[in-house]
């Protein structure tokens, strides 16, 4: 801190916290539910209780694989038996010892209350809340995301153990952020399609792996601690903006675009997480609803990934084929049958439970498809110990929920996860013994449900900024606003007050469920109401400078309020400890590391482009410009992995070259590529990269010095910078990231091994993925080190 003879002059601060608020709708929990008595289904005294014989069942034989058992529980069952396990509330089949299931449990950063499979009650009055999704990505940590999906699972199948929750949770979401406005970014890991696909395959480990079986010959029969679901599947990023509806909204998307952006997630979630569950979403693309079609669900999902679980639709998404798309002109019959056959398994809703029977007898579809998809859905249960148990995890109980390590770690992903983005002069952090009274003013400085996102759950305990700031000084606390959406002025003059006699002033802004959520998007990117106002007349109040992100307001007229804005931090939703977290990277408790996983654009960049333009290209023809840090080349407020540090660092690379020579044979052929520059064009541009055995790396050591005072800790991001002239590909990609602890005055070196085929690749506008020939270069971040690759082919 610069402190010099006066307080005034110390007391620089004031703080905004931009929160991306949002919340799903969600249908009432059935209280009703009686769990079974028993801890998995196939229990010899269960069903003698039932005055059944386990022994004639072949389903409950351990010693026949889960197919076989799968398949002689399906036979068993007639037609409408087999149409009532297809929904979401399965009823099961009393007479074959069969129970009934809630497959709709929910788990994005915690075990949430949104379902119907999962309640709490006075014996588990809550579960451990940590920050939503594109908090925690922020922090660039792979161990943390994999470390929290872990906890979560623990506290699932204890709950489940308890007889209060199920084994299948429909999370993660892994939609890649394509526009600002969409009310859902707060759920999902940034708008980098390799940095969402390496989140979704840490968080469904941690949440999928029994320890010890996380490697098997034949992912099959791998078990399950709880089954994951990836989703929405796919090209699923708006939910409604100025009367286009998610329910019917057709994403007309480009092969490029969709191989490219939208299905690499899923498919990284697939192949590395190898998740046991995808949910298809409610749109359409390019005219067909995801849910019925063939190509998205069997040949890419099933055929191409080698898919090994179940597909789900959104909730009622058949019924919004038939009622608002009105697609082919379906009746219910007729939009069964063809989801059925596309590939889709069970049906979140009612249509499947109501309608197959009659579309089967009505010879729209075979019974045989039915067949199939219970036997995915059978399989997945019996990996997850429904029928048979898993020892290792029936322990598990009361005492392993809301635990000591589990609040740690919620605490500790909600300071990873702060990014820090302005601190001129080095305003922060706060020393405790010169900032003694604090004015924490702000329509969220008080949050605490607010502070945990949507699809949460009841926390193990809520800590709000006020809470949180309490421990550090005397606290005055003014609201400033009537809520988030700020309607009027008249909270604003106490919170002037508060501000001119406190040492040290915080104002904490933002959005609320209120403003963006589930099925409502923005309109801009400004703060709500009088909020810009608050900030101002605070600023001019305040003894000292003011805190505040010139993202949400990039009007000129601030410069003079600006200059007395010292410091900015970002925070998502931080969970149930983040107002403690907040406090502690304040007042130097914690020293900041995240980065930006979305870039922050100005906001009259949503008046160039419609929310429903799918291009991640500019589209030069209408002006449009391009979306992500990957496509967009124009001015923003703060780029995609932006972040400060309370120290600095330096990096120093042992490579600088790397060659790449690749020896072709003449089942290889070269492809031609578009260049802006003809004399740029190499003699072979590029081969497919499935068609090489894609065994080259890249490999090379980064040593990352902390220069600085502090102990802290730095993302080292790396990108892939294609070579120059080909046209119509991106600026720039990440290909690899991570986070550092290093000592002040300390080095560390990172190895990086990157795959050749993988990182620099491209994919052309006929939807080819391509390894370009040429300079290629390995960027560090924002530093000026890089490694040049020169690929080159030769036969």
């Amino acid at each position: 801190m610069g402190a010099k003879n006066s307080i005034n002059v110390f007391s620089t601060l004031s703080l905004v916290l931009i929160f991306f608020l949002t919340i799903c709708f969600a249908n009432p929990i059935d209280f009703d539910f009686v769990p079974n008595k028993f801890a998995y289904v196939c229990d010899p005294k269960r069903f003698a209780l039932m005055g059944l014989n386990m022994a004639d069942f072949a389903y409950c034989d351990k010693t026949l694989s889960y197919e076989v058992r799968a398949k002689d529980l399906v036979d068993r069952m007639t037609l409408a038996e087999k149409a009532h396990q297809m929904g979401n509330n399965a009823t099961g089949v009393v007479r074959l010892g069969l129970p009934r299931y809630y497959w709709w449990n929910e788990g994005l950063h915690g075990v949430s209350y949104y379902g119907y499979g999962t309640w709490f009650n006075e014996l588990v009055p809550g579960a451990t809340s940590f920050p939503t999704v594109i908090h925690t990505t922020a922090a660039f940590n792979q161990s943390l995301w994999k470390n929290i999906g872990k906890v979560v699972s623990t506290e699932a199948r204890a709950m489940y153990n308890l007889g209060i929750a199920g084994l299948t949770y429909w999370s993660p979401v892994i939609n890649p952020i394509r526009d600002p406005r969409w009310g859902r970014i707060t759920e999902t890991p940034g708008e980098d399609p390799y940095v969402v696909g390496t989140f979704a395959s840490n968080f469904v480990r941690g949440l999928q792996d029994v320890e010890g079986n996380e490697h098997t010959n034949d992912t099959r029969f791998r078990p399950l601690k709880v089954s994951a679901c990836c989703k929405h599947y796919a090209a699923y990023d708006i939910d409604n903006w100025k009367g286009v509806s998610r329910l019917t909204f057709d994403a007309k998307v480009t092969e490029q675009d969709m191989v490219e952006t939208f299905l690499r997630p899923f498919e990284m979630c697939v192949k590395d997480g190898d998740v046991s569950s995808i949910m298809c979403s409610y749109n359409r693309v390019n005219g067909i609803p995801t849910c019925a079609d063939p190509i998205l669900l069997k040949e890419i999902i099933r055929e191409g990934w080698k898919f090994n679980g179940y597909i789900v639709s959104d909730c009622d998404s058949i019924l919004e084929m038939v009622e608002r798309h009105k697609w082919l002109n379906d009746t219910a019959e007729d939009a069964v049958a063809h989801t059925l056959k596309a590939g889709l398994d069970l049906n979140c809703g009612d249509y499947y439970p109501i309608y197959l029977e009659n579309s089967v007898r009505q010879g729209k579809v075979r019974e045989a498809e039915l067949d199939t998809s219970l036997n995915y859905l059978y399989v997945v249960l019996m990996r997850l110990g429904f029928f048979d148990g898993i020892p290792s995890l029936m322990s598990l109980g009361k005492k392993d929920i809301c635990t000591e390590e589990h609040i740690e770690l919620a605490g500790e992903a909600a300071r990873e996860g702060i990014v820090l983005l302005k601190n001129i002069e080095a305003s922060l952090p706060w020393k405790p013994d010169e900032s003694k009274t604090l004015a924490i003013i702000g329509p969220l400085a008080n949050a605490t449900r607010d502070m945990l996102g949507n699809y949460e759950g009841f926390p193990c305990r809520s800590v709000s900024p006020l809470q949180g700031f309490s421990a550090f000084g005397k606290v005055t606390y003014e609201q400033g606003c009537e809520g988030a959406k700020c309607p009027t002025d008249k909270l604003i003059f106490p919170a002037t007050q508060a501000a001119k006699r406190a040492d040290a002033t915080i104002l904490v802004m933002g959005t609320d469920l209120n403003v963006e959520r589930e099925a409502f998007d923005r309109d801009e990117l400004l703060l709500p109401g009088y909020q810009n106002q608050l900030i101002t007349q605070v600023a001019v109040a305040s003894k000292g400078g003011v805190d505040i992100s010139s993202f949400l307001n990039p009007d000129r007229n601030l410069e003079y309020i600006n200059k007395k804005i010292k410091g900015i931090l970002w925070v998502g939703h931080p969970g149930q400890d983040g107002g403690r977290a907040i406090a502690d990277v304040v007042f130097g408790n914690y020293n900041p590391g995240g980065r930006l996983p979305i870039t922050w654009y100005r906001n009259d960049y949503v008046d160039k482009l419609p929310m429903d333009s799918m291009p991640l290209r500019p589209v030069d023809s209408l002006r449009y410009p391009g979306r992500t840090y990957k496509f967009f080349n124009g001015s923003t407020v703060f780029p995609f992995g932006y972040g400060l540090s309370y120290t600095s660092f330096n990096y120093k690379l042992t490579s600088k070259n790397i060659p790449i020579s690749i020896k072709l044979n003449r089942l290889h052929h070269c492809r031609n590529l578009n260049y802006i520059n003809k004399t740029l064009e190499e003699p072979c541009p590029a081969v497919v990269v499935d068609d090489l055995t894609c065994d080259n790396e890249i490999a090379f050591e980064v040593e990352v010095q902390n220069v600085g005072d502090r102990d802290g800790s730095e993302v080292v991001m790396v990108y892939s910078k294609p070579p120059e002239g080909i046209s119509g590909t991106h600026i720039k990609q990440v290909v690899g990231f991570e986070r550092v602890f290093i000592a002040a005055k300390q080095s560390k070196k990172v190895k990086f091994a990157l795959n050749a085929c993988q990182s620099l690749r491209i994919v052309d506008n006929k939807g080819y993925t391509l390894l370009p020939s040429g300079l290629h270069k390995i960027l560090l971040g924002t530093s000026p080190e890089s490694i040049e690759v020169n690929v080159s082919f030769d036969r």
